[in-house]
């Protein structure tokens, strides 16, 4: 069946094939079968922490760069970057749990005996580990789990309710390759923490999965896609890429440094590396997203702000 995308102005366009629904879901069960992980048995979590190393790339803390910065130590620099990393775990873990609640909506819509809804379950699976080891990785560096900031917290429980088709999949997308892409770049730096870099690749070897069946959703689910329905989806994905991004990293985490939580986002906010950062983190999705018809007009100034786009 040929698939087909929408243009920016709304009409829609050839694109290429993809494998049939439940073809690629088969797939999918197979190598999920092949090759899974449980953080509980593959990882050592009483190994001790490296004295020094940092649990990130020292390039990408947010306030890299700056007049911040270069008054902070070493050892508050470190400590900064363990912080950001448990924000960003723990906002990992709740969009994990939102997207489960996605999933789940999903597969009550679907007939249970096909290779797609049973794939769903096994994503679900999949994210209840990756969750469980995001939770056990911030407890074991010693750092709060700072999640999103409570308005956004409540706020995001509408998400479930109004997304569905290639906007949830095309939000599901942008957290999990935005992230992915830092966590490669952390897995395989000899300067972070062992731990820190086990964690990400687990996650980075699970989540290619995720985003094979996600990707293929999303095409699928823009086939002769109107005008009306397209505003909505374009709506719907800008919305929810633009909160997931700003929300990474909680403003709470610079009191651990005995920085101003307000003044320092708003130094990181405007920090050209670190939009440089998100920007980079997103370059693959965004591509992807922008082909497929997701990214476009008139929401283009909220990815701009979002900084996943310039």
């Amino acid at each position: 069946m040929a698939n087909v995308t929408a243009k920016a102005g709304g009409r829609a366009k050839p694109a290429k094939e993809t494998p049939s629904r439940e073809k690629t879901a088969e797939r999918l069960l197979k190598s999920s079968a092949d090759k899974f992980y449980d953080p509980d048995v593959d990882i050592d979590w009483q190994a001790p922490l490296a004295e020094g190393k940092y649990y990130q790339p020292e390039h990408r803390v947010t306030l890299y760069g700056t007049e911040l910065w270069e008054r902070l130590s070493p050892e508050q620099r470190i400590e900064l970057g363990k912080h950001e990393l448990a924000s960003t775990a723990s906002v990992g873990l709740w969009f994990e749990v939102i997207l489960m609640q996605m999933l789940l909506k999903e597969f009550y819509r679907c007939d249970p005996t096909t290779n797609h809804a049973q794939y769903a379950l096994t994503e679900i699976a999949d994210e209840c580990r990756h969750s469980t080891m995001f939770a056990k990785a911030v407890a074991r560096v010693g750092a709060p789990a700072y999640g999103p900031i409570r308005s956004l917290r409540r706020l995001a429980k509408l998400l479930p309710v109004i997304a569905y088709g290639p906007a949830m999949y095309g939000s599901i997308l942008v957290a999990e390759e935005t992230l992915d892409r830092l966590q490669r770049e952390t897995m395989n730096d000899e300067n972070v923490q062992p731990l820190v870099r086990m964690v990400n690749r687990i996650h980075v070897l699970e989540e290619a999965r995720h985003v094979t069946f996600a990707r293929e959703e999303v095409l699928r689910g823009m086939q002769g896609m109107g005008k009306v329905e397209l505003f909505y989806q374009r709506l719907v994905i800008a919305l929810v890429s633009f909160a997931v991004v700003r929300s990474i990293i909680n403003p709470r985490v610079y009191k651990s440094v005995g920085l101003r939580p307000r003044d320092a986002r708003k130094v990181a906010l405007a920090n050209p590396h670190y939009q440089e950062t998100v920007r980079w983190s997103g370059e693959r999705v965004m591509s992807f997203l922008t082909e497929a018809g997701l990214v476009g007009k008139p929401f283009m100034w909220l990815w701009r702000k979002s900084y996943l786009l310039k």
